[in-house]
């Protein structure tokens, strides 16, 4: 069974940029904080309207859909590319 997502996309709040639920804090914010080589504590002590929980669950989320979209660009070549669903994820797991 499919959990709820702890990001929120309304009109009302910040004009639709995804936030996390219940807070007007943006998803972005994590992604610019890791990408900058930032810790995930130095984020969650800066934002704490977000929980280590939401946190890391969003990622995760994140990084579910980019597999998904990835093995969705994999089937529509699939004449064209010889990759199994397993040996993808064992790759992306690798990295």
């Amino acid at each position: 069974m499919k959990t709820k997502s702890v990001i929120r996309s309304d009109p009302e709040i910040l004009s639709g940029t995804p936030v996390f639920a219940g807070t007007r804090v943006p998803f972005r914010a994590l992604l610019d904080y890791l990408e900058g080589g930032r810790a995930l504590s130095e984020f969650l002590d800066d934002f704490p309207t977000v929980t280590r929980e939401q946190a890391v669950a969003a990622l995760e989320e994140a990084g579910e859909a980019v597999s998904s979209e990835l093995w969705k660009l994999i089937e529509d070549r699939r004449g064209e590319a010889t990759v199994s669903r397993e040996e993808l994820e064992r790759t992306l797991a690798e990295d």
